[in-house]
C-alpha cells in the first residue's frame, strides 16, 4: 500500500469520525426523548433513561454505520476533491476505479472493528441497559403495561409469562397442556413463580384445571413445582429484543427455537443481518465515489451531503422494508438480508466503472 493509498484511506476515516460526531448525538437526543417518555415517580426514574441511552449508544453507531459511511465518504472525498488533491492523485496514475477499490478498503477496515464492538461491546451493553429498565419499570406498581411477555412450546405444551419482576422471576404463568387430538387436557395459571437451580419452577398461588372423560376439574395449591422447558437460555436474555443478541446467543437461541419446534425466522433474519450491514455499508461509502465526481469543481460539499442524506434516508428505510417484508412473508432468509445490499454493492461498482470510463 502505497503513500497516496494511506493519505485517501485516513481521509475517509476522518470522514467517517465525522459524520459520526455530527449524527451519533443528534440520534442519541432523539433516543432520550423517547426513553423519557416511559420515566415514573415510582419506577424508571431520568438519571437511568439518561444510563439506558449511553448504553445503547454503540447500538446506534452500529446499526447507522452505512448512513455514516456514506456521509463521511462524501465529507472526506470531498474535500479531496475541492482542494484539488484528487486531481493531483490521479496526475500520478491512480485511476477513479483504482481510487474506489481503496475506498473499499478503508471500509473494511472500518467495518472490521465495528463488528467486533457489535458483538462484545453493543450487544452486552444493550442487553444490560434493557434489563436496568425493565428491572425498574415493574418496581412501578401503577404500571399497567408488562414489560415482558415470553411464550414458549415444546411438544403439545405451551407457556406464557407475563412479565418479570424486579428480581427477574416470572409473574403471571399460564401453562396449557394439549391431548394428540389438541383437546385441551390441563390448563395452570400460577400468580408468580421461582427459578431454582436446578432449572425447576415453583409455581405460587395456582390454580389447576383438568378434564377427564369430558369433565372439569378444578384444584387451587399454594404452590407447585414444574419441570420448565424455557432451558438453555436465562429468561433476561429470553426476554430481549433479536437485534440484542450477539452473533453466538443468536446461533444458541436458534438452535433452542429449532429443538422445541418454535418459529426462529426473526431471529435467523436478526442472524443474517448482522452480515447483511457489513455489506451495506461498503456499498454506502463506494457511493461517495460518483458524489465526488460527479460535480468535481463544485465551490462546497454541501449540496451533495443534502443529496447523500435523501439517499442514505431512503437506502435504510427501503432496507428495513424489505427486511419486514421478508419477516411478514415468511420469504427466504438470506434472500431478504443478503440480496439488496449485493444489488446496491453491484450497482456502486458499476457507477465507479462507469465514471472510470467517462472521465
Amino acid at each position: 500500500m502505497n503513500i497516496f493509498s494511506r493519505y485517501l484511506i485516513r481521509n475517509v476515516f476522518l470522514g467517517f469520525a465525522a459524520a459520526a460526531a455530527l449524527l451519533i448525538p443528534l440520534f442519541t437526543t432523539f433516543n432520550l426523548i423517547n426513553e423519557l417518555d416511559d420515566v415514573s415517580p415510582a419506577g424508571y426514574h431520568w438519571t437511568q433513561a439518561v444510563m439506558v441511552v449511553v448504553m445503547t449508544t454503540p447500538r446506534s453507531l452500529i446499526d447507522l454505520a452505512p448512513f455514516i459511511a456514506l456521509l463521511g465518504g462524501i465529507v472526506g472525498m470531498g474535500i479531496l476533491s475541492k482542494n484539488l488533491e484528487l486531481t493531483a492523485i490521479r496526475t500520478v496514475g491512480f485511476s477513479i476505479f483504482r481510487i474506489g477499490l481503496v475506498v473499499l478498503v478503508a471500509g473494511v477496515l472500518i467495518a472490521l472493528p465495528l463488528g467486533a464492538l457489535d458483538e462484545w461491546v453493543a450487544s452486552p451493553l444493550q442487553q444490560r441497559a434493557l434489563q436496568m429498565k425493565n428491572s425498574a419499570m415493574a418496581k412501578d406498581k401503577d404500571n399497567t403495561n408488562p414489560s415482558n411477555v415470553l411464550w414458549a412450546r415444546k411438544g403439545n405444551e405451551f407457556v406464557t409469562v407475563k412479565q418479570l419482576d424486579a428480581n427477574q422471576q416470572p409473574q403471571g404463568v399460564e401453562i396449557f397442556t394439549y391431548k394428540p387430538d389438541l383437546s385441551l387436557e390441563s390448563y395452570i395459571y400460577a400468580r408468580s413463580a421461582t427459578v431454582q437451580k436446578d432449572g425447576t419452577w415453583l409455581l405460587q398461588g395456582v390454580n389447576q384445571k383438568r378434564w377427564l372423560d369430558r369433565q372439569k376439574k378444578v384444584e387451587t395449591v399454594d404452590s407447585l413445582e414444574w419441570h420448565s422447558i424455557f432451558t438453555g437460555m436465562s429468561l433476561e436474555e429470553l426476554t430481549m429484543p433479536a437485534d440484542s443478541f450477539s452473533i453466538r446467543q443468536l446461533n444458541h437461541y436458534i438452535g433452542y427455537l429449532n429443538d422445541t419446534g418454535q418459529p426462529s425466522v426473526q431471529y435467523r433474519i436478526a442472524l443474517w443481518q448482522k452480515l447483511g450491514r457489513p455489506i451495506l455499508m461498503l456499498a454506502m461509502i463506494l457511493l461517495a465515489i460518483p458524489f465526488t465526481f460527479v460535480a468535481p469543481r463544485s465551490p462546497g460539499v454541501g449540496s451533495r451531503l443534502a443529496v447523500g442524506v435523501i439517499v442514505g434516508l431512503l437506502t435504510y428505510i427501503s432496507y428495513q422494508i424489505i427486511v419486514n417484508l421478508g419477516l411478514l412473508l415468511s420469504l427466504n432468509v438470506q434472500l431478504a438480508t443478503l440480496l439488496p445490499p449485493l444489488l446496491l454493492l453491484a450497482v456502486a461498482l458499476w457507477l465507479v466503472y462507469r465514471f472510470d470510463k467517462n472521465h
